[in-house]
């Protein structure tokens, strides 16, 4: 893991529930006349590539964030952007690219343990890492892998979508393109949007079928002072899982074998009688 120093950390505004996906943050360090950029990311781009590891399915996903910095002529800016990002529990080979730059960054919520993120599925943890330079445009790369829930026998993962900051007057909607690769049979595949956590609402998607894969695409287009749709879940049932052999069951088996066999040695007897 990629670190950097906590002295960096210290300095941020209080964190919320309310940051989510990815967002950034105003930092006094970063910016000393406390002025931040109006931010646009009018399209973002998530591939999921699910995948079974040692017998478990993982998602590992790599997002490609387009930025732009809106022109304010109030606004005197140094060229860093500190930023948040939540993610899933046991999530593992993080990577954060600012264009083909390598970043370090640092576990936020390890340093911080109230410091999480509040989702539809659970809470979340979250990474600090600062952009710098930036000024104009610039493509922020984020990769990772965790391992994806599973609830009532249904694998399942959430997309953690937060555009509310980058939607403005000036740039007034933003389309989320997923396109999700799955490497493992599935049935009863459903994909929802969820803003709380208990009203989740079914989203279309569609489905097509490669060499090795079937390829699942969806687009979440949000717009400025209008309702949001909020996260993404996607839920499915993993046709290659092997069933787990109820354990209840064991001693009734063992005592059918039992019988069996016994069954089996008084008839071998009694026809040898014969």
């Amino acid at each position: 893991m990629k670190k950097i120093a906590l002295a960096s950390v210290l300095t941020l505004v209080l964190l919320t529930s309310a940051f989510a996906g990815l967002a950034f943050v105003n930092v006094a360090s970063a910016n000393p006349d406390s002025s931040f950029p109006t931010l646009a990311m009018p399209v973002e781009y998530v591939n999921y590539t699910i995948t079974r590891v040692n017998g478990t399915l993982w998602a590992k996903i790599d997002g490609d964030y387009p930025i732009y910095i809106l022109n304010q002529s109030d606004c005197s800016f140094n060229g860093e952007l500190p930023m948040v990002y939540p993610m899933p529990p046991g999530t593992t080979n993080i990577h954060v690219f600012l264009g083909d730059k390598e970043l370090s960054w640092i576990n936020y919520t390890e340093v911080y343990p109230d410091a999480l993120h509040h989702t539809a599925i659970g809470d979340w943890g979250m990474i600090y890492c600062v952009l710098s330079p930036v000024s104009g445009s610039f493509v922020l790369k984020i990769h990772y892998e965790h391992p994806l829930q599973v609830v009532n026998g249904s694998c399942l993962f959430l997309y953690d979508l937060n555009i509310s900051p980058y939607l403005s007057p000036q740039s007034n909607n933003s389309t989320a393109y997923f396109t999700i690769h799955m490497e493992t049979n599935t049935t009863n595949l459903h994909a929802y949007t969820t803003e709380t956590d208990t009203e989740w609402n079914p989203i279309n998607y569609t489905s097509t079928k490669e060499a090795s894969a079937e390829v699942v695409a969806i687009q979440m287009y949000s717009e400025y002072s209008k309702p949001l749709l909020g996260d993404l879940v996607v839920v499915f049932s993993d046709a290659d899982q092997v069933p787990e052999f109820p354990i209840w069951a064991l001693p009734a088996l063992i005592m059918a074998v039992f019988f069996i066999t016994l069954l089996y040695l008084k008839r071998k007897t009694l026809f040898q009688r014969v």
